[in-house]
């Protein structure tokens, strides 16, 4: 007990709270050193019970959606920020051309590939492209600091050399969102947020570094709802900053506009980072299954074929019309989504199907005025730079370029398209990928091939979220048939023996079933997958 000084009453003081990390090994040693620890410390500390506050937000704003208690509408209490003049801070030398960017996981092999495929960033990804194994989230930071250091090697199992190449692309970070936690770094007993753990490492052991070479801290910001969330990520810059000595303003953070709640209050999020913020970014899985989220009480939605939900939809259209505009009011990048094709080696036919297609969508980005956009495969960056290329010329951005507007709330809002449908198909097709990339990611794979396409956690989540949503409204195929539990359940039956060689297809068949009958919707897959992860070390 203690005296307070003014009152001279007893105070009771808490006690210091303990930090304890659950496995070591020798990579995880020499990336969480003592002085990484009171960083991650420190961060945890200051910021935690606001992390726990916006998921709690999170939670009260779908239940008020659900009751019809409150609608989705531009806030009327920031309608000064958007009536205002201001700008986003100058981008930094190495992010004023992101004509093409590449993303992928953080293995080496990948890493290098994609450093050196001539995108001009590479979005490192320690969130939907990774499948948080200890090893890959410990491996992961190790091969981040190396690439910073330009030291990144691997050597295949067949004796090949990969090294970087002298000229790369400027590198930027995903870490995982606000949701999601780091169980095998626990304080007073609970699990890090996987936020502040990923992005706390990454700082401490490389923003020096960065900055002696011309570049700086840069970080894409997942599944954000609200400028609330922004406002808690800015406060984090701010801390880490100054708790390591380096002016504000150094890091640089891209926004993933990824849920329908953000698409309300792009420009308050801007806002909130603006001395941090480098842009916003437009993508389609993630976007859509927040939408079925959101409006999962709404069956008079009919949500389709997941593939012919394509971004020249109206209501898909809106959104990224509205960030292409409000991104260039603002003096910010807007980057358009991602092209997913994996080029096929054995056939031509399908490669020529596909990259005709990736062509006229990055036509239709650059034409609509977006800044850059995301490709998977080091094949595409040269099909993505020559359609950005043919409209920016030695421009590095088209921030001057305007789309007239008037999106009203309704634009945003998803509506029953005309002329599409749900087919049998389309069900087979969101059972298989949800199966096959949830088998994958409990092995420890969080990016996977599959029908030349390069899926991450948000087409699984896309997927099973259309399962539970067609069953829970009793929806119907094109020939009338109702999609029924049983249909699904006999289905991924199929499906499963079809896969039965897999080792982990029997353990992601129950979570797909669980995630797809629970008269619940389960806010994230990876939230119950990683109670179920093996242990990768």
């Amino acid at each position: 007990m203690q005296t307070d000084v003014n009152t001279g009453s007893q105070l009771t003081l808490k006690p210091t709270p303990v930090m304890k990390v659950r496995k070591t090994t020798p990579s995880a040693a020499g990336v969480l050193t003592p002085e990484a620890q009171r960083f991650l410390f420190s961060l945890h500390v200051h910021f935690e019970s606001r992390r726990k506050a916006i998921l709690r937000e999170r939670a009260i704003r779908d239940q008020k959606l659900r009751d019809g208690a409150m609608a989705l509408e531009f806030l009327q209490n920031t309608e000064k920020i958007r009536d205002s003049q201001w700008q986003v801070a100058p981008s930094p030398r190495d992010l004023t051309d992101r004509r093409t960017e590449i993303t992928g996981p953080v293995d080496a092999k990948m890493m290098i590939n994609a450093l050196n495929s001539g995108a001009k960033v590479f979005m490192a990804d320690l969130e939907d492209a990774t499948s948080p194994t200890w090893a890959n989230v410990i491996e992961g930071q190790a091969n981040l600091r190396a690439a910073v250091r330009r030291e990144l090697r691997h050597r295949s199992p067949e004796g090949k050399e990969y090294t970087l190449k002298p000229e790369i692309a400027t590198l930027v970070v995903r870490p995982r969102g606000w949701h999601l936690t780091e169980k095998h770094v626990l304080i007073d007993n609970e699990p890090i947020s996987g936020s502040l753990f990923d992005f706390g490492l990454y700082m401490f052991h490389n923003a020096h570094e960065l900055i002696a070479r011309g570049s700086g801290p840069y970080f894409y910001l997942p599944k954000l709802e609200s400028h609330i969330e922004a406002r808690l990520w800015n406060d984090v810059f701010n801390f880490a900053q100054d708790y390591l000595s380096i002016p504000r303003g150094t890091i640089r953070a891209t926004v993933l506009i990824e849920t329908i709640t953000a698409a309300f209050e792009m420009e308050e999020i801007l806002f909130e980072l603006k001395e941090h913020a480098a842009g916003l970014n437009a993508g389609r899985w993630d976007y859509l299954f927040s939408m079925i989220k959101k409006f999962r009480h709404r069956g008079d939605i009919n949500f389709p074929d997941r593939n012919e939900l394509t971004m020249t939809v109206p209501f898909m259209r809106a959104y990224t019309n509205l960030l292409v505009d409000t991104c260039h009011k603002r003096g910010a990048h807007a980057i358009g989504g991602m092209s997913a094709f994996i080029p096929s080696r054995r056939d031509p036919k399908v490669n020529e199907i596909a990259l005709a297609k990736v062509t006229e969508d990055k036509k239709r980005e650059a034409g609509e005025g977006f800044d850059g956009t995301w490709v998977a495969h080091p094949d595409l960056v040269p099909v993505a730079l020559k359609e950005f290329d043919a409209v920016l010329g030695t421009n590095p951005h088209q921030k001057d370029k305007r789309i007239p507007l008037e999106i009203s709330s309704r634009d945003l809002i998803p509506r029953t398209i005309e002329g599409t449908g749900i087919t049998m198909d389309g069900v087979r097709n969101n059972i298989h990928v949800a199966l096959v990339y949830m088998a994958n990611w409990l092995a420890g794979t969080g990016a996977v091939a599959i029908h030349n396409l390069m899926e991450d956690a948000a087409t699984a989540e896309i997927a099973r979220a259309e399962l539970w949503f067609w069953i829970r409204h009793r929806a119907k195929l094109r020939d009338g048939t109702v999609i029924t539990p049983q249909l699904f359940e006999r289905e991924l039956e199929r499906e499963i023996a079809t896969h039965k060689q897999h080792a982990h297809v029997q353990r992601a068949g129950r979570l797909l079933r669980d995630l797809v009958l629970d008269s619940n919707f389960t806010d994230f897959l990876t939230l119950p997958a990683y109670e179920m992860l093996e242990e990768q070390v």
